[in-house]
């Protein structure tokens, strides 16, 4: 007579969770093809909209803070481009904060009905305002052309910094993916949030008018290391980072990523029932 025996691994529910994530890659394309879908539906000028804004954006940065305030740019650097080479990764993160956040209310009924790794649908979201900020860097594009600025050899390290905008997009995203779940309070936070953070966050200055004795406090804000990482990658040799700085935000990034996978495996099995 043949006997059967269940065996138990410790992490093989962890590693299975990962696995699962793969599998069900095709729900991940589209969820994501779909919020893409809906943001431009029915739109007049469709995907214009992703580059209306940030465009409109660094035109009233730039007379504020360039004309009327007289701020300094970083060396030679038309003041627009500096405005947006730093309005591209905040755009990123802002987005990603305010889809991401609603991700889980919004796709209630799937979470309710179907068994699928629920990291899914939030990731999905920062995909879908990483179609954005592709979309906006043609105006970038267009900016150095009108000013005759050419990026130096520092360019080819932008997709760095591009990994680094989007971990912070994804840790914050999915801590505020899984608190707005638990306390819908967070609807209205979010938006005071992303206001809050573009006027403390160097997005329409440079970072370098930040005293001295400050800068490494002001670090503490991960968006700071971000944006000093996109002027140095696209402005060259014009922008220069403060390295200590730049480790301390890059260091709350990497926190702010592990600790949102950590807090949203933790609290994703109570989705179903709490939403």
């Amino acid at each position: 007579m043949h006997t059967r025996e269940l065996i138990i691994k410790a992490g093989r529910t962890e590693s299975q969770y990962w696995k699962d994530l793969w599998k069900y890659r095709e729900l991940f394309y589209f969820l994501a093809w779909r919020d893409i879908l809906v943001r431009y539906k029915q739109t007049i000028i469709g995907m214009a909209w992703a580059l209306l804004r940030p465009f409109l954006t660094m035109i009233v940065f730039s007379i504020v803070f360039g004309q009327l305030a007289k701020l300094p740019s970083e060396g030679s650097t038309p003041y627009p481009i500096l405005v947006y080479a730093a309005m591209l990764p905040w755009q990123f993160f802002s987005g990603a904060l305010t889809e991401c956040s609603n991700s889980l209310i919004s796709n209630a009924n799937l979470l309710s009905k179907v068994y699928f790794p629920r990291l899914i649908i939030p990731t999905s979201a920062v995909i879908v305002s990483f179609v954005d900020f592709m979309i906006s860097g043609i105006i970038l594009l267009g900016l150095m052309a009108w000013y005759n600025f050419v990026p130096d050899w520092r360019i080819l390290t932008l997709p760095l910094f591009i990994a680094i905008a989007f971990a912070a997009s994804m840790g914050a995203g999915l801590w505020l993916a899984a608190l707005t779940v638990e306390y819908r309070d967070f609807r209205y936070v979010v938006p005071f949030i992303v206001q809050f953070g573009l006027y403390i966050s160097p997005v329409g200055f440079s970072s370098k008018i930040v005293p001295e004795q400050w800068r490494l406090l002001y670090s503490l804000n991960p968006m700071v290391g971000v944006i000093d990482g996109f002027r140095w990658a696209i402005l060259g040799s014009e922008s220069q980072i403060y390295v200590p700085g730049f480790a301390l935000s890059l260091a709350l990034v990497a926190v702010l990523l592990w600790s949102g996978i950590l807090y949203f495996r933790k609290v994703e099995r109570t989705f179903a029932d709490v939403i």
